[in-house]
C-alpha cells in the first residue's frame, strides 16, 4: 500500500440523537514505515483489575470532557494524555468515520463514539501513559489480509457470541476497534478502486 494523504470521500453516519447521550472519541494514526509502507497505531490497554476491557486492544481515545471544544479535541487530548503523541502538532487531520453506539464501562447507558483519521509525520519516540501497556504499529496490509482476520468467543449472560476479528502475534483487534478499522479499510480500498 502506497503511503499517501488519503483523499477519502467518507460520508460518516451521524447518529441523530448522539449530541444528548455521553460522547467519546478515538484517533485512528497511521504513518509511513521504514519499508514504504503503511501502518496504523493501536494500545494494548493496561491491565487493570474490575476493567472489562483490560489488556485490550484499542485506539487510543476516551470520554469528552466539559473542557473539549468538540469531540475531535477529546480524541487528540486523549491521544497525547495515553501515548505521548501530540496530533495538533505533528498530526494530518484526515477524516472523521462513522459513529458507533456503545454502552460506558460500568453502566448500561449508551455511549457514542467517534472515530478520526489522522496521519502522523512526528517523531518516531512515544511515552504511553499508565493506561496503556503497549504501543504497536502494524502494517495495514496485515490487517487487510483474509488470513489474519478471525472470530474470537465472547461470553454473556445470553450465551457465547463467536465475534469477527484480527490477529495479531498474540493480539487480538475486535469489537469497536474492529468495527472501525473495517470501516477505514473499506474507505481506503474503495477509494483506491475508484481513482
Amino acid at each position: 500500500m502506497t503511503p499517501k494523504r488519503w483523499k477519502l470521500n467518507i460520508r460518516p453516519r451521524e447518529l441523530p440523537f448522539r449530541r444528548h447521550l455521553a460522547r467519546a472519541s478515538v484517533a485512528l494514526i497511521y504513518r509511513q514505515s521504514e519499508d514504504a509502507g503503511v501502518e496504523l497505531l493501536f494500545i494494548q490497554r493496561a491491565r487493570k483489575e474490575g476493567d472489562p476491557w483490560s489488556g485490550h486492544m484499542a485506539f487510543p481515545g476516551g470520554r469528552m470532557q466539559p473542557e473539549d471544544a468538540n469531540p475531535r479535541a477529546t480524541a487528540e487530548r486523549e491521544t497525547l494524555e495515553e501515548t505521548g503523541v501530540d496530533l495538533a502538532r505533528n498530526g494530518y487531520f484526515q477524516a472523521r468515520l462513522s459513529d458507533l453506539l456503545t454502552r460506558q464501562h460500568s453502566r448500561w447507558r449508551p455511549m457514542v463514539v467517534t472515530p478520526y483519521v489522522y496521519e502522523w509525520r512526528g517523531p518516531q519516540t512515544v511515552s504511553p501513559n499508565h493506561e496503556v501497556e503497549k504501543l504497536l504499529w502494524i502494517s495495514l496490509d496485515y490487517l487487510a489480509a483474509k488470513e489474519n482476520q478471525g472470530k474470537i468467543l465472547w461470553r454473556t449472560r445470553l450465551g457465547t457470541l463467536k465475534l469477527p476479528c484480527c490477529r495479531y502475534q498474540d493480539h487480538c483487534i475486535w469489537g469497536l476497534s474492529y468495527s472501525m478499522l473495517q470501516d477505514l479499510l473499506a474507505q481506503i480500498f474503495s477509494d483506491k478502486v475508484q481513482s
